[in-house]
């Protein structure tokens, strides 16, 4: 079976799902789930490498450490949130050619200021329109090849409105972007509008639980004309929440046994992780080394 690039997967009419992840553990489960690609996201990154909120206390080369280390051990596309390319054109350059050799398929690219700030949440401020066009042409120039495609996000819709959110949108797809992300839209109407204004181009929808953007299906999203569906955050607030009843239950009781079967056990976290297998290979390397010993 031929191999689909994310470019050509992303012309398909059904939407390409894909959850987020922030290690090398999140994008193994994801891999393992049967998705087709991986969203790491830069807020979830935030969340769990620092234990703070998605205010851009993030840097591009802890970014780049982690996608190295998720390319070492999943194999369907990365698709990274690069921020604002954590800086002007000329670190977009740099962030662009640091992520795609770390393994990054797909580079998303926003609009606004620095620091920058989660997209569903109040207080952000925009560069202006013309600065990121030259971010986007500064990214399509640096990408080695054009398989790694260029995400272009605005967020005007919460600062300028949304009729000059789809200006700087087209703006953004005029410069080369090969995918649009408008972010935030607050209603139904407003997602379809985003759609029929561009026909042509693969588009994102976020969705964000207790966001701004109603929560829809994937066939729901598909059918207003989005190409790809990302779920950012999803699996950390899951974890979180889990974990919070897991210790305080621990807490109250002393003992994880009440959580035994909503965990995986020593041997079954070691299976998942592929310990038979390393052991198998390390068992045959073993025997070749003896064999040209002798």
């Amino acid at each position: 079976m031929t191999e689909v690039s994310l470019h050509e997967r992303l012309g398909q009419s059904k939407a390409l799902l894909a959850p987020g992840a922030y290690d090398a553990l999140s994008a193994l489960l994801v891999e393992q789930a049967g998705f087709e690609a991986i969203y790491m996201s830069g807020a979830s990154i935030s969340y769990t490498q620092l234990g703070r909120p998605d205010i851009g206390l993030v840097s591009a080369t802890q970014v780049a450490d982690i996608i190295a280390r998720v390319r070492d051990r999943v194999q369907i596309p990365l698709i990274v949130d690069a921020d604002t390319g954590f800086g002007n054109a000329l670190n977009v350059q740099h962030t662009v050619r640091l992520f795609e050799r770390m393994g990054a398929n797909a580079l998303q690219l926003e609009d606004q200021t620095a620091p920058k700030r989660c997209g569903h949440l109040a207080g952000k401020e925009l560069v202006a329109s013309s600065e990121m066009v030259g971010k986007i042409k500064a990214a399509v120039d640096a990408r080695a090849s054009k398989q790694t495609l260029i995400i272009a996000r605005t967020d005007a819709i919460a600062v300028e409105g949304f009729e000059r959110a789809l200006e700087r949108a087209d703006l953004y797809r005029q410069a080369g972007a090969d995918i649009l992300f408008v972010e935030a839209p607050q209603a139904i109407d407003q997602m379809q509008a985003i759609c029929q204004a561009f026909p042509s181009t693969p588009l994102l929808a976020n969705m964000v639980e207790g966001g701004k953007t109603p929560l829809l299906t994937c066939d729901q999203l598909s059918e207003m004309g989005y190409r790809l569906v990302i779920a950012p955050g999803s699996m950390v607030r899951l974890h979180a929440y889990i974990a919070q009843q897991f210790l305080q239950s621990l807490k109250a009781n002393g003992t994880t046994a009440l959580f035994r079967d909503r965990m995986l056990d020593f041997k079954q976290i070691n299976e998942l992780l592929g310990l038979p297998d390393l052991m198998d290979q390390g068992a045959h390397y073993e025997m070749r080394g003896q064999e040209a010993a002798e």
